[in-house]
């Protein structure tokens, strides 16, 4: 990872709130649908800019053809006028908390934070305040200005480990471009319910569920999502596992793993503590199994490209104290069960 004066910040100009243009398209450009010859040209200029964006501006009569309004299919020429003038409004009604967040790096362009269990991601209902967008817009007032102030992928709420978020445009259309096209790894700790007899993938698309909505599930017409999952230390009743995502669906690692058949210790919305799986268990193990309060399951790496200078970057969380008290459990059982059996 390079240091701060190899970066040279200083040198990054930045991401602008008022975006101003008023040009003509060139022969290279004329003949393509308005959208994107206006994206071409507003991203000679601007960095960061969606074409999702540039239709919401054209739509709302914000760019101009011209100067009038008109529709992202129709055709440019060579000679037209594209005429922009646009402040980037601030996105929602959140407020700025003082919230305390574990920081683990942070530039011009990313901040990389360590979630702690219990954090929600971004305002909801039933969750208005208290998010990690609340505490990050107290950090940094200007992600008001971005969407989602930032956010580009999430954690639920008690889940534990690494996300990295945009502080400008340029960084969120990378970063949301590195998440499409699976550049960005996404690397996951996890113990499950049983254990697997070795590594797997896991390929089934994930929807809410029906009969709960609460809940997601493998459905027919589901989003396409790929878990790959790798046993890293066996146990008599669990094993921990590191994952690796292809895709970023709601629940993802929880619904793939409990269709696996290896749903993940403490989930309560996809593990029960019955079955099987508990014959010989010892009461202590038992109970401790039955009373861990959240899912089993802690981002503890993750690799992308720095928007700005491309260079590949890479940070790791470690294992948080409520899986480590876990971990010794497991082992604490495995050790009394082998010395059970040589008596």
């Amino acid at each position: 990872m390079t240091s701060e004066e190899e970066l040279d910040l200083d040198d990054v100009t930045a991401q602008p709130t008022q975006l101003e243009l008023d040009e003509t398209c060139t022969v290279e450009l004329g003949g393509q649908r308005f959208d994107l010859v206006a994206l071409a040209m507003i991203s000679r200029h601007y960095d960061g800019i969606s074409r999702a964006k540039v239709q919401q501006w054209i739509e709302d009569g914000t760019c101009l053809l011209n100067g009038a309004a008109s529709r992202s299919k129709q055709k440019v020429y060579a000679g037209d006028q594209l005429t922009l003038n646009v402040t980037l409004a601030a996105e929602g009604d959140w407020v700025a908390q003082e919230i305390p967040l574990v920081i683990v790096y942070e530039d011009e362009h990313l901040l990389v934070i360590d979630k702690p269990a219990g954090m929600v991601v971004h305002p909801a209902p039933g969750h208005a305040d208290g998010t990690l967008v609340n505490a990050v817009l107290h950090h940094s007032e200007g992600q008001r200005l971005l969407p989602r102030a930032g956010i580009v992928h999430r954690l639920d709420k008690d889940t534990t480990g690494l996300m990295v978020v945009a502080k400008t445009l340029l960084a969120q259309s990378s970063l949301i471009e590195q998440l499409r096209t699976r550049s960005m790894g996404r690397h996951y700790y996890a113990i499950c319910k049983g254990v697997p007899i070795s590594a797997g993938k896991v390929d089934a698309p994930i929807g809410r569920d029906p009969s709960n909505r609460q809940r997601m599930g493998i459905v027919g017409g589901g989003k396409p999502a790929v878990t790959h999952y790798r046993v890293v230390a066996r146990h008599n009743h669990c094993a921990e596992l590191m994952l690796k995502l292809e895709s970023g669906r709601t629940h993802q690692i929880r619904v793939h793993m409990q269709h696996a058949g290896f749903a993940l210790v403490g989930d309560p919305l996809y593990m029960k503590m019955r079955g099987s799986w508990l014959r010989g268990m010892d009461p202590v193990l038992k109970q401790t199994l039955a009373e861990f309060p959240r899912q089993a399951l802690h981002a503890t790496e993750l690799n992308l490209l720095h928007p700005a200078t491309e260079e590949p970057m890479s940070w790791t969380s470690p294992i948080p104290d409520d899986l480590v008290a876990l971990q010794k459990a497991l082992r604490a059982s495995d050790k009394a069960a082998k010395q059970a059996s040589q008596i």
